[in-house]
């Protein structure tokens, strides 16, 4: 058993899904859904207790109490890398990516909260800052929601919130994408708009639907194809019209892959998630990918475990304020972040990432 050089020893380890409904039924260019799982993990030692979580499946909660956590809590609880690195080997026969790259991260940032707080400090010290706030994009606008409900919910994040970008989905009905992205475009007047068609279109239908996007001022179009398809990403990335970027990534769930998509030169700003990419440990490694290849980041989703590591990644673009974990983080976490003027700021008299878990209120949610 390697030696504890803090003292402190992960000593107790839990986990539990939580599936809580969408307030409306919602899609995008590939899926549909009408709830989302919330999969939260607890360490503790030295008399404290991290927080982490992903938004996974409930399945992953037998995996991270049999056998990511045993792993885990042989390590010494000031060295999370060191951690992340066994969970990684522990699940080498199983697959390293999907579901097992959730649970690791879930566990890998319950680990950083954990240290953070037996430091004293908040995370955004404990990784140092570039940047004192973060900028968000608002995010949502379903293929589900009619007119009325798509005009509302952008309009609401630059009028309520101060964002200076909002995303759409498209995909459902390309047919139907550019009068959609026309009814955006008047809500929310000169503020930029982004689309997402999560993987929905083929390569040249998406050079054909990024023209008439073009039309309504779309700076940004997100995985117009599978962000599998590097060359395909490519293509378009070179062929869109002037003054709109191609963006992908939020699946990347190991540094390889972000190395992989950089190397392609398959996006102009790259996406990665903390919830996905193997935690904080992951997140950080991809920051630094970022940098050395000079593109920007865009943090995926979950805005409040965001937030913290956000503050010190080099080139960090914005952070996506997705309208189903801003929900659930709201109701579901004391500490989850408001937007001032388009930002969000850490809290820095809270030690770790400042989250307190609403146990109570989360457990009419319990599924596991």
């Amino acid at each position: 058993m390697p030696a504890c050089h803090s003292g402190v020893r992960i000593e107790h380890g839990q986990a539990g899904a939580y599936t809580i409904p969408t307030d409306k039924a919602e899609a995008d260019g590939t899926m549909q859904w009408t709830s989302t799982t919330l999969v939260v993990v607890e360490v503790s030692g030295g008399g404290q207790t991290g927080l982490g979580y992903t938004y996974s499946d409930a399945s992953i909660v037998s995996l991270i109490e049999h056998k990511l956590l045993a792993g885990a809590m042989q390590h010494d609880a000031l060295d999370p890398p060191a951690a992340c690195q066994a969970m990684q080997r522990a699940v080498r026969n199983m697959g390293r990516e999907g579901l097992a790259a959730t649970a690791i991260s879930a566990v890998d940032t319950a680990l950083w909260d954990l240290k953070a707080r037996l430091l004293g400090v908040p995370l955004a010290s404990l990784f140092g800052r570039y940047r004192p706030a973060v900028p968000i994009y608002g995010s949502g606008g379903f293929t589900t929601y009619n007119d009325d409900e798509l005009r509302e919910q952008l309009a609401g994040w630059v009028q309520r919130d101060g964002c200076r970008w909002v995303k759409m989905k498209v995909g459902s009905q390309p047919e139907d994408d550019p009068r959609r992205v026309a009814a955006a475009r008047a809500a929310i007047g000169t503020h930029a708009l982004f689309v997402d068609a999560n993987g929905a279109y083929a390569a040249k239908q998406a050079l054909l639907l990024a023209g008439r996007f073009a039309d309504h001022g779309v700076t940004w179009l997100e995985e117009p194809v599978s962000s599998d398809d590097l060359a395909g990403l490519r293509l378009i990335r070179q062929r869109v019209p002037a003054g709109m970027e191609v963006a992908a990534g939020e699946y990347a769930y190991t540094a390889d892959y972000v190395r992989g998509m950089l190397q392609a030169a398959a996006v102009d700003v790259l996406q990665a998630d903390v919830t996905r990419c193997l935690g904080f440990t992951g997140w950080l490694q991809a920051a630094s990918l970022c940098d050395a290849h000079h593109i920007d980041l865009s943090a995926h989703c979950a805005p409040s475990l965001h937030l913290h590591a956000a503050c010190a990644a080099p080139r960090l673009r914005h952070l996506e304020w997705f309208h189903d974990h801003v929900r659930i983080e709201h109701m579901l976490f004391d500490g989850a972040p408001v937007p001032r003027d388009g930002m969000i700021q850490p809290d820095l008299s809270r030690p770790g990432h400042g989250l307190t878990f609403k146990r109570q209120d989360a457990e009419r949610y319990r599924e596991r």
